[in-house]
């Protein structure tokens, strides 16, 4: 509790910590300013079905259109930040693409840190023949370039969601937070009050995430954020080269239709900016958030 009084009197973590807000809730409510659907259209329903109507292509932000239904209704529509090549609105698409980003940056994080953590805790504390085969397949890992997994694993599949996305980053983006949990362990586990514990007849389980892992929260919670901010950049290196979600739109996915349509050279630039600087600025609120947290658990850069 105490240390979370001193990350919120920090002013780089409140930096960082309140853009981080104002996108996820940007991307919860976002949606209640458009009256376009996920994909960008205004959709009608008529009977059991949903039609969509395309908007005029193209256009700059903050466009008032009429559109023409399906069934001939007229419906005034604003278009935020305009439409795409497709006619589709591009406000609308930017919301639900930066929850796609966002779902997931958080799910491969939580998939790599805890894979990381689990492998390094037990290289760690083991030791032995245990230590040297899960080294081996770390450093095997360490060697294959991640990128060059992430694109031939993607590649392979036809259809993939976010959740599988995530998962492909989260298998891919482990090894060296084992390697650096492994490092703390062997730092830690022959002090006293590990050897207390093995006195008092503790399983290694019990003594590694009883014992060992509360000695190294503030490191895990670091290796969480940096997790967060590599899966951001993974995931729009993905989609930036057509290997993205083919389920829903992310910010990557955003960026690469705009490429691929000469948005940059026919001057639309509403169309890659707004995700293009949210990336840029989620990285940087993520950065901020950690070297908050750093000065937090350091005294000596808090005194400083």
């Amino acid at each position: 509790m105490e240390l979370i009084k001193l990350a919120f009197k920090n002013n780089k973590f409140k930096f960082g910590f309140g853009l981080i807000v104002f996108f996820i809730l940007f991307g919860l409510i976002g949606p209640l300013f458009t009256p376009f659907a996920s994909d960008g259209l205004y959709y009608e329903q008529v009977g059991k079905i949903k039609l969509a109507s395309y908007s005029t292509k193209t256009l700059p932000p903050m466009t008032r259109e009429n559109i023409t239904t399906y069934t001939g209704k007229t419906v005034e529509v604003l278009h935020i930040l305009g439409t795409d090549k497709e006619g589709k609105d591009v406000y609308t698409e930017l919301v639900y693409g930066l929850r796609t980003s966002l779902w997931i940056a958080f799910l491969a994080a939580i998939i790599g840190t805890t894979l990381g953590i689990t492998i390094g805790f037990i290289s760690g504390y083991k030791g032995g023949l245990v230590d040297e085969l899960l080294m081996m397949f770390v450093n095997i890992m360490l060697v294959i370039p991640s990128i060059v997994l992430l694109i031939l694993v993607a590649a392979y599949l036809e259809a993939r969601s976010p959740a599988v996305q995530a998962l492909i980053i989260g298998l891919t983006n482990w090894p060296w937070v084992a390697r650096s949990v492994r490092a703390q362990t062997l730092s830690l586990k022959n002090r006293e009050f590990v050897n207390l514990s093995k006195l008092a007849g503790l399983s290694d389980l019990r003594i590694i995430f009883e014992e060992i892992m509360p000695n190294m929260i503030s490191y895990i919670v670091m290796v969480g954020i940096l997790q967060i901010s590599g899966a951001i950049l993974a995931s729009a290196t993905l989609d930036f080269i057509g290997l993205g979600p083919t389920t829903m739109i992310s910010l990557g996915t955003i960026l690469q239709k705009a490429i691929m349509h000469n948005a940059l050279q026919f001057g639309w630039w509403w169309w890659f900016i707004p995700s293009g600087l949210i990336i840029t600025l989620i990285i940087t609120a993520l950065f901020f958030i950690n070297l908050g947290m750093e000065e937090v658990f350091n005294p000596r850069l808090r005194g400083g």
